[in-house]
């Protein structure tokens, strides 16, 4: 697993377009919170980082896809794959490796947003006021979000070895997840029967949980339950890619 996870790593950030993805996501949540006025932390008059925890769903729909299409898209466009089942791995760890690799791209990918909350706490009168165990559970829920993206991703580029199609069928199935349940739940045939149930399915409502500074049980149990399914089948569609 290890070998796989620096192979991904290495590959990642081994061309220009790693660097582009994690540039271009900061590039985009810094105009949005400091420059674009519907949008500006400036205007906003009270010190909070929420229009980043707000926006940054929205941007991670289209950046995790571009980082994840090639997981598994480009083994089989080059071939590689069966090279790899030939290896002493189980296919739970060739599926885990590229999952913890996309992962700590995600990762990386929020360090430097530190400044924004740097910038906040200098620029506002009283930073005591801060709500930093809200903060701090936002960005724990914009990590496991991004897990879940990921986990997403790296399905998707499993059942294809075109990774266009990889990436578009990534980012409809993350948007079904994250504002698709949610919808659905709104409309009036679910209005008080299984609506509940449908924001439950959905990621939104978890991970808006966690943004207020609370870790819940069943949050924390509904992001590895998601998580471990689109890794459960992406190891089934590897196998039955072999198998055919």
């Amino acid at each position: 697993m290890l070998a796989i996870f620096k192979k991904e790593i290495h590959q990642f950030f081994s061309s220009i377009t790693g660097y582009v993805a994690i540039i271009l996501f900061l590039l985009a949540n810094g105009l949005l919170l400091f420059v674009f006025p519907d949008t500006s932390l400036l205007d906003d008059g009270y010190a909070n980082l929420d229009p980043l925890f707000k926006l940054a769903p929205l941007i991670y729909l289209l950046l995790i896809p571009a980082i994840t299409m090639r997981s598994f898209a480009d083994e089989f466009k080059t071939g590689t794959l069966e090279l790899l089942s030939t290896k002493p791995l189980s296919w739970w760890q060739i599926v885990t490796g590229k999952f913890l690799a996309g992962v700590l791209v995600v990762f990386i990918s929020l360090i430097p947003t530190i400044v924004y909350y740097i910038a906040i706490r200098q620029l506002s009168a009283n930073p005591a006021s801060l709500d930093n165990g809200g903060i701090a559970g936002s960005y724990i829920g914009l990590l496991l979000l991004g897990a879940i993206f990921t986990a997403i991703g790296v399905w998707s580029s499993s059942l294809t070895s075109n990774s266009v199609v990889a990436f578009l069928t990534a980012i409809f199935t993350c948007f079904i997840f994250y504002y698709g349940f949610d919808a659905f739940s709104k409309l009036p045939a679910f209005t008080g029967s299984a609506d509940y149930y449908l924001q439950m399915a959905g990621i939104q409502s978890h991970y808006t949980s966690i943004s207020r500074g609370v870790i819940d049980s069943r949050d924390i149990v509904y992001f590895v339950s998601v998580i471990g399914l689109m890794l459960y089948l992406t190891r089934l569609s590897l196998q039955r890619r072999i198998w055919d």
